[in-house]
């Protein structure tokens, strides 16, 4: 019927809708723009906040470069600080901790290195800054510390390397069987390809050559010969 409606007809049913209708369309329309513009603002904020961030921790890497301690520090302070919604500054901590390690500055390195494995806000991150931490702290001889920092953590990922740590703690302990077992569980856990694998399979060798075969009893101790 409304086909043969004339537009004089049609263009009061229109008036009449808005007039019904007309605020509460307006407030969608509204209300619809103001959310797609949040969105959008919103997306843009990040995105500028994370530029800003990359681009200091670029200052962070250059500053390290040219060995300013200082300043390195300084500016990934910033980052911890300014831009802590993001990873940079986390990443900027890993990036001091290998710089003090080359440096033979192992306490600031495992400092640093605790602090990410604790507080940091990605999860990927926390697994990494451990198994740095385990092996500042072998490198410290703390290997009771080592294997304790492994024990506190679980990250099926990062098994075989857990693993490897674990062995050298154990070795540097003076226990060979334990070593050669961690050894051997790294290298079943890790994944087929995996090109540092040559080294893990030289400790193995080298540790199960001086393992006694399965089965083998002791020798009998001699007697001594009655005096004649």
């Amino acid at each position: 019927m409304d086909d043969f409606l004339t537009e004089s007809d049609q263009w009061e049913r229109v008036k009449a809708f808005i007039r019904e209708n007309g605020l509460a369309v307006l407030t969608g329309v509204m209300l619809g723009g103001a959310m797609l513009y949040g969105y959008s603002w919103w997306g843009d904020h990040v995105t500028a906040r994370s530029q800003a961030a990359g681009a200091r921790y670029v200052d962070v890497l250059e500053a390290l470069e040219r060995n300013d301690k200082a300043r390195a520090i300084e500016l990934t302070d910033q980052l911890q600080k300014d831009y802590s919604a993001t990873p940079y500054g986390d990443q900027a901590q890993l990036a001091l901790a290998r710089w003090h390690v080359e440096r033979g500055e192992l306490e600031d390195a495992a400092r640093r290195l605790k602090g990410v494995m604790e507080n940091s806000k990605d999860q990927q991150l926390r697994p990494v800054a451990r198994e740095r931490l385990a092996r500042v702290q072998l490198a410290q001889g703390k290997a009771d510390e080592a294997l304790k920092t492994l024990d506190d953590g679980k990250a099926p990922a990062f098994t075989a390397r857990y693993q490897e740590i674990r062995g050298d703690a154990l070795l540097q302990k003076g226990d060979r069987k334990g070593a050669l077992a961690a050894y051997r569980e790294a290298l079943a856990a890790m994944e087929p390809g995996v090109t540092d694998s040559g080294l893990l399979q030289l400790k193995i060798n080298d540790l199960a050559a001086t393992e006694p075969a399965q089965g083998s009893a002791a020798p009998a101790a001699k007697t001594k010969e009655p005096a004649s």
